[in-house]
């Protein structure tokens, strides 16, 4: 049989020993030492200058002085001097000056390794405790979330598309604000004046990214005050100038629309105002009628259609006594005569006309 035990090395006491008394007080020392082992430090290489009963410290390597010889043990002052004792791989004592829990890895002290004590936690309270549902609580006034060298990202990972993956915000434990995946891959925001009815105020399609919800315009002709207004129902400088169109009497376009061709120019509004120009050069006033003199009847085509026939008119571009009788014959076509209080050979008239496109 060993004469010692052998984790912490305790001296036996064997038959017919005399003086047992030493063994047995061998014993109880190495038991004050080792047991509940909490030490004043781990730095040092030699011993402090004076020491107290009582004493211990964990050996700095390299060891120097008195200590020469023992690093990384545990040094234990007593009534007659110092004793030593080497610990064991695995051994955990508590570093006072330091206020942290150290490890024994057979090589050397080191801190206790947390990361692999805090795996698997059934749940984690910081100033509060967790329940089976929220199994990490935090009740502070704030939480920080910083990098570690560079980016930083927040994941919360749901089980499937059908589940839900949000952050919600609370206001006396009822809920009054939801932002996440609720259900689908698509952004949700929803809100709450009661925690019991819901809005979903805004919905971010996962695929084309498009915005739709009740804070977003419903239809074309939607002017609900506080609503969001979409770009193809909206009007602004990508669609202010463009090609108008319509349907069902609502604009599909943009706001205006001007065109020329060699039928001369017009401009298109949404609201269906349709307004042609044109410039006729060249004509004749010499056919005498009465005391005034006339040109050939003129037809044109506008530079766009109307839907019906529109109001015409227009003017001579003379010096002299000169004017147009305009009318629309056609929405398609207009009509032109010149008079004048002299013949003129070669004439210019404006001819203006408006009415509707749709």
């Amino acid at each position: 049989m060993p004469d010692t035990l052998p984790n912490l090395g305790l001296p036996l006491l064997v038959p017919s020993q005399a003086q047992k008394t030493v063994t047995h007080n061998e014993a109880l020392l190495i038991l004050d030492s080792l047991v509940q082992l909490a030490v004043l430090d781990r730095d040092r290489t030699e011993p402090p200058g004076l020491p107290a009963p009582g004493d211990r410290h964990i050996v700095a390597a390299p060891a120097a002085a008195e200590w020469s010889g023992h690093d990384h043990s545990i040094a234990t002052m007593t009534e007659s001097g110092w004793r030593y004792d080497l610990p064991a791989p695995g051994w955990i004592g508590y570093d006072r000056g330091a206020g942290a829990l150290v490890l024994f890895d057979g090589t050397g002290w080191g801190p206790l390794p947390l990361p692999e004590l805090l795996a698997n936690l059934g749940g984690i309270g910081v100033n509060t405790s967790p329940d089976g549902s929220d199994r990490l609580a935090v009740a502070a006034d704030a939480s920080r979330f910083s990098h570690d060298g560079s980016d930083h990202r927040l994941r919360i990972n749901n089980a499937a598309p059908a589940d839900t993956a949000s952050v919600v915000l609370q206001s006396g434990w009822s809920g009054r604000a939801e932002i996440g995946l609720a259900g689908d891959d698509d952004l949700s925001l929803k809100v709450s004046p009661d925690g019991t009815t819901w809005t979903e105020a805004l919905r971010l399609d996962a695929a084309s990214g498009h915005a739709t919800g009740a804070a977003v315009q419903q239809s074309a002709t939607d002017t609900t005050a506080g609503r969001l207004m979409r770009a193809d129902w909206g009007y602004g400088p990508g669609n202010l100038l463009g090609p108008v169109g319509e349907s069902a009497g609502i604009p599909t376009g943009a706001v205006i629309e001007h065109g020329s061709n060699a039928d001369g120019d017009y401009v298109r509004y949404a609201d269906g105002t349709q307004i042609c120009t044109r410039t006729l050069t060249g004509i004749a006033v010499g056919s005498a009628y009465g005391s005034l003199f006339r040109s050939a009847v003129l037809t044109a085509s506008y530079a766009a259609p109307f839907v019906t026939r529109p109001t015409a008119s227009g003017c001579c571009q003379s010096t002299s006594m000169c004017w147009a009788n305009v009318r629309s014959s056609s929405p398609t076509q207009w009509g032109c005569a010149l008079w004048s209080t002299e013949a003129r050979g070669s004439e210019t008239a404006e001819l203006i006309a408006i009415g509707r496109w749709y």
